[in-house]
């Protein structure tokens, strides 16, 4: 029989992913990866957020219990604090906009959980994510495809899976929608069937990034000028993280006319605004690319990429630039192409890789 560490975060995706391989006849134990110290989430509860740590470990704890199988909790507090929380935290401060959730699932739950339960002789991690894992015949790679329900597809936040974690990955609800997870976790008589997703960045639970990265690092976060795009002085911004490339609302900026947020010079500490045509691009580069459906790049390739999680992929061509970086030129503009942030390349519903805006 084989052996499956399935990660539990309190939710009705991953108690329910637990319940279908213990019914496709895997061994199955649930883990849930401690993140947070009980400081970090005092402090996000003095901030008007109760933080749900606390009770997502509980949620889980009882959905193990309800299927009968063992739980325990795995400790990587260091770990998530360096690699997730001061990595955000010094992304900002440099004038990126970072996504935490790929990190995670990049260093923690498919790293660090991983090697944590290959220790253990585990055959096997799983998790609730709505993607599927395949083996392509031909080229004897593993494949990370787009899942069932398009309106729950996490590929995006996937895309840095390396091949043997990809081996030794298991996604169970990649052809399912999520009613139908909910209506499983119900038949069950598991007490999360109607648990709400999350939405917030979870050490992050109020969405004030400020706060945080003041709290985490002690940075000073100066004000500075906003400018146009020819250097005259607009206004007064409140610190260069509490922009993001695109954002319109809360500038307090009137010149008779919508203004967005076009760039941001750490350097010189200033936010340039500019009109909704200045936030057009057809071409980006990034770097830390990781490829799945193939091994490397030799020539240009025809792809649809995506450089946000929510946005509908765009036909595009893909070149290997040298020096790790890669280019995509995109057949249309794009709108708030942002530094940080991840571009992902799909060849129909499989991901060809991604990487990391630069």
């Amino acid at each position: 029989m084989k052996k499956v560490m399935t990660g539990m975060s309190g939710g009705v995706d991953s108690s329910t992913a637990a319940l279908l391989l213990l019914e496709q006849g895997y061994e199955v134990t649930g883990v849930t990866m401690k993140l947070f110290s009980d400081e970090d989430i005092h402090t996000a509860e003095q901030n008007g957020s109760v933080h749900c740590a606390l009770s997502d470990a509980e949620d889980a704890e009882r959905a193990a219990e309800k299927l009968g199988i063992d739980h325990i909790m795995l400790d990587l507090m260091d770990s998530f604090r360096e690699k997730v929380m001061r990595r955000f935290a010094e992304s900002y401060l440099s004038g990126r906009t970072p996504n935490p959730c790929i990190e995670c699932n990049r260093h923690l739950k498919f790293g660090e959980l991983l090697a944590y339960a290959e220790s253990l002789g585990y055959d096997y991690i799983a998790t609730g994510h709505y993607a599927v894992i395949e083996r392509d015949e031909r080229s004897g790679r593993m494949l990370l495809k787009r899942p069932s329900d398009r309106s729950k597809d996490q590929t995006y936040v996937l895309y840095s899976l390396t091949q043997h974690q990809l081996a030794h990955t298991l996604f169970p609800l990649g052809n399912l929608t999520k009613p139908q997870v909910r209506a499983l976790a119900e038949q069950a008589g598991l007490a999360n069937s109607d648990k709400p997703d999350s939405q917030d960045i979870c050490f992050v639970p109020n969405g004030r990034y400020d706060q945080f990265i003041r709290r985490f690092t002690g940075a000073e976060i100066r004000t500075g000028d906003f400018c146009d795009v020819h250097g005259n002085v607009l206004g007064e911004h409140k610190g260069i993280i509490n922009y993001t490339i695109g954002q319109r609302k809360h500038l307090g900026v009137s010149v008779g006319r919508p203004l967005y947020v076009v760039s941001k010079d750490v350097d010189t500490n200033t936010v340039v605004l500019g009109d909704e045509s200045e936030l057009y691009t057809s071409t980006l580069s990034a770097d830390d690319v990781n490829l799945i459906s193939v091994e490397s790049l030799t020539e240009p390739m025809r792809v649809y990429a995506k450089t946000r999680y929510r946005q509908t992929e765009q036909p595009a061509t893909l070149s290997y630039e040298g020096n790790g970086i890669y280019r995509v030129d995109f057949d249309e503009p794009q709108r708030a192409v942002t530094s940080g942030q991840a571009v992902v390349f799909y060849n129909g519903d499989i991901v060809v890789g991604g990487g990391t805006i630069i």
